[in-house]
C-alpha cells in the first residue's frame, strides 16, 4: 500500500509521516507551495507553507528515508483560495481561507494528484477521526479535544474521506511531540504556525488594497437608530463584533453588528445587538447522511475555536440548511461557516450567509 503525505513542514505532519510509513507503508512526501514566502511581523509566528516549512519538511523526509518532493500550487492557491477571500471580504463578508484551501487544494487538487500517481492513501497531520458506519464513512472529533480539526474539515466528501487518513486522530498532541522527539525530527519542538501565509502580519486589508491596487473607500458609521455617529476607513477594515479601532467614544461600549457593502456602512450598538438566534447555511456539503429529512438537534460551531452550542438543523433546500438556536449567539458572522455535530460526529456545514 502506497501513502502520500502532505509534509507541511510542522511537527503534526512529520509524525503523521512517520506512522504510516511504521505501519508498513511505502510513502512519499510532498510539500505545497502556495504562495510567496513573506517575512513574519515582530513578535508573531511564522505563518504556515513558508521556505523555511519547505527545508524543514526535507529534513524530515531525509531523516525518515522518504522520498520528498515540492510540488507549485501557487496559481491554483491564488485563484481558489486568495481571490475569492478577496471577494468575500469586499462583499461585506469575513471569508475563513484556512478552509478554503482545504477544500479547494489539500483535498481537491492534491488528493486528485495522489489519485493520478496511483496512491491508495493521502496522508495529513490534522487532528480528526475518519470511521466507516455501514457503506458510510464518517468524520469524527480528535480524541485530544483542545486540538480537534473537524471543524475545517467538514466539507470533505465520501470518496475523499475513502481515500485519506488522519493517523493523529486519536493522539495527544504530548504524545506526538515525544514521538517526533524520540524519532529525532527537525521538527519536534516546532511551534504551530497561526498566521495566514498571504498576510503574515495579521493585516488582511492592507493586503487586500496592495494586493488588487483599490483602495477600499471610507464611509458613514451608523447608530441602530439610524442616525450617522462617525466615519469609517474601509468596510474591510471592519468584523461583527469588533469593538476597537472604531475611534469613537461612548458612555457605553459600542460593537460592529452590521455591515452594509451596498450603502457602505457599518452600523454600531450596544451588545445586545450582536446576538441573534438563527443562521442559514448555503455550500452545504453533508457527511453522515444524504439529506436532513426532518429537524435534527445538533450541537453547533459557528468559529473553529468556539463551544458548540444545542439547535436544532432544518434543511430547507438542497443546498440550505436553517440552524435555530435555543439560545442566542454572539455575532453569527456572513462568510464563516457552521457546523453540525451530534456527539462526536460531524453531520455537516456550510457558509453563513446574510438571512
Amino acid at each position: 500500500m502506497k501513502a502520500l503525505i502532505a509534509l507541511s513542514g510542522g511537527v503534526d505532519s512529520s509524525v503523521a509521516a512517520f506512522c504510516m510509513q511504521n505501519t508498513g507503508y511505502d510513502c512519499i512526501g510532498v510539500t505545497l507551495r502556495l504562495f510567496e514566502d513573506a517575512p513574519p511581523a515582530p513578535g508573531r509566528c511564522r505563518p504556515c507553507c513558508s521556505l523555511e516549512d519547505v527545508n524543514d519538511a526535507r529534513a524530515v523526509a531525509t531523516r525518515l528515508g522518504m522520498p520528498h518532493y515540492v510540488l507549485n500550487f501557487c496559481e491554483d492557491f491564488k485563484r481558489s483560495v486568495i481571490e475569492p477571500f478577496i471577494a468575500t471580504y469586499r462583499e461585506g463578508q469575513t471569508p475563513n481561507p484556512c478552509i478554503e484551501c482545504n477544500r479547494r487544494i489539500k483535498f481537491e487538487t492534491l488528493f486528485l494528484r495522489t489519485r493520478q500517481l496511483a496512491f491508495d492513501y493521502l496522508v495529513t497531520g490534522h487532528y480528526a477521526r475518519i470511521e466507516k458506519s455501514g457503506s458510510r464513512f464518517l468524520l469524527k472529533k480528535a480524541v485530544d479535544t483542545a486540538k480537534d480539526q473537524s471543524y475545517v474539515l467538514y466539507m470533505l466528501n465520501q470518496e475523499q474521506l475513502a481515500g485519506i487518513q488522519f493517523p493523529l486522530g486519536t493522539m495527544t498532541k504530548s504524545a506526538v511531540r515525544e514521538i517526533a522527539a524520540a524519532q529525532s525530527l527537525a521538527t519536534a519542538k516546532k511551534h504551530d504556525s497561526q498566521d495566514i501565509c498571504f498576510a503574515p502580519d495579521g493585516d488582511y486589508a492592507r493586503f487586500i488594497e496592495q494586493y488588487t491596487g483599490i483602495p477600499c473607500p471610507a464611509g458613514d458609521i451608523m447608530s441602530t437608530e439610524g442616525v450617522k455617529v462617525g466615519t469609517h476607513h474601509g468596510l474591510i477594515r471592519y468584523t461583527l463584533g469588533q469593538r476597537r479601532g472604531l475611534g469613537l467614544s461612548f458612555n457605553t461600549p459600542r460593537y460592529v453588528c452590521a455591515k452594509d457593502p451596498a450603502h457602505n456602512t457599518i452600523t454600531i450598538g450596544g451588545e445586545e445587538a450582536l446576538y441573534t438566534q438563527s443562521l442559514c447555511i448555503q455550500r452545504v456539503n453533508l457527511i453522515a447522511c444524504e439529506r436532513l429529512t426532518s429537524p435534527l438537534r445538533v450541537q453547533v460551531k459557528t468559529r473553529y475555536l468556539q463551544k458548540a452550542a444545542p439547535a436544532v438543523a432544518e434543511q430547507l433546500e438542497p443546498d440550505r440548511i436553517r440552524v435555530r438556536f435555543d439560545k442566542p449567539q454572539r455575532a453569527i458572522t456572513p462568510g464563516q461557516s457552521a457546523v453540525l455535530y451530534e456527539e462526536e460526529t460531524v453531520i455537516g456545514g456550510g457558509i453563513i450567509v446574510p438571512l
